[in-house]
C-alpha cells in the first residue's frame, strides 16, 4: 500500500512538472501567440534547469549553438573592454529568448551570459528548434524583430556605457532597469532587483567606491531613493533627463 501511495505521488509531481512547465513556455513573449499543440511541441523538446545567482551561461568562444527560454529570473549580456572593465549591454528578464542557430542570431554572440538571480533556463537544440522554426514563418518574423529591438537596445545602451561618465552611466542603467523591472508607485519607481553597490560597479565598468558616491549624489538631487535592499527612481525629475 505505502508502495502504491509512494508511485502515485510521484506521479501527481510528474504532472505538477509538466504542467508548471508548459505555464512558463506559455508565458514567454514570442509564444503568446502559439497554439497549445505547438507549445506541448517545444515542450517535448525543451530541457528545464535551474541555475543559480552568478552563474556564466555563455562565454565568448564558448558559446553553443541553441535557443534559449528565459521562464524565470534575471540574465545580464556583457563585454569586457581591453582592460578588462565590463559593459553592460542588457538585461533581460523571464518571458525573454536568446541564444544562436544556423538561421539567425538573438544578439548574444560574442558577449558573456550571466545570471542576476536565480534563474529557471530551458535550452532547445538547435537543430530541433530550426525544423520548427522554418514550418513556422510567422513564428520566425516574430523572432526577428525580438532581434532588431534588442540590438538597438544593445547599441543604445553600449553608447551610453562608452561616452558617459559614471554619473551618466550609472543613472543610464537604473533608468532601464525601472523600465525592465520596476514597480510604479506616486510617480517613483522600485527597481525589483537587488543589487549590491560592486554589482553596479561591474555594469557599468566603475569601481564600488565611485559607485557609492555617484548613488550619494544622485540621492542628494533626489534624483534617486536609496534604502537598505532597493533603489527608487524619481520620475518626475528623471524624465526632464530622458
Amino acid at each position: 500500500m505505502a508502495h502504491e501511495i509512494k508511485i502515485k505521488n510521484q506521479e501527481i509531481n510528474s504532472g505538477r512538472i509538466q504542467i508548471d512547465k508548459l505555464w512558463y513556455l506559455s508565458q514567454i513573449k514570442i509564444f503568446k501567440m502559439m497554439t497549445d499543440e505547438d507549445l506541448a511541441i517545444i515542450n517535448q523538446m525543451a530541457s528545464m534547469k535551474m541555475l543559480p545567482k552568478k552563474y556564466v551561461i555563455q562565454r565568448p568562444k564558448e558559446f553553443q549553438k541553441a535557443l534559449y527560454l528565459l521562464k524565470k529570473g534575471k540574465i545580464r549580456l556583457y563585454k569586457l573592454d581591453p582592460e578588462g572593465k565590463q559593459f553592460t549591454l542588457g538585461i533581460l528578464g523571464g518571458g525573454n529568448v536568446f541564444g544562436e542557430i544556423k538561421s539567425f542570431s538573438l544578439g548574444t554572440r560574442d558577449v558573456y551570459i550571466e545570471t542576476l538571480e536565480e534563474t529557471l533556463l530551458c535550452t532547445i537544440n538547435q537543430e530541433l528548434i530550426q525544423i520548427f522554426l522554418l514550418e513556422r514563418p510567422k513564428l520566425m518574423l516574430k523572432l526577428l524583430e525580438v532581434l532588431s529591438e534588442r540590438l538597438i537596445e544593445s547599441n543604445r545602451m553600449l553608447e551610453h556605457m562608452a561616452l558617459g561618465d559614471t554619473k551618466e552611466r550609472l543613472l543610464y542603467l537604473l533608468v532601464k532597469l525601472s523600465e525592465q523591472f520596476g514597480t510604479l508607485k506616486n510617480k517613483k519607481t522600485k527597481i525589483d532587483l537587488k543589487l549590491t553597490h560592486q554589482e553596479l560597479a561591474y555594469m557599468i565598468g566603475s569601481t564600488r567606491e565611485s559607485v557609492s558616491i555617484m548613488l550619494k549624489e544622485l540621492a542628494e538631487q533626489k534624483l534617486v531613493i536609496i534604502n537598505r535592499k532597493s533603489i527608487t527612481i524619481n520620475n518626475s525629475l528623471i524624465g526632464e533627463i530622458y
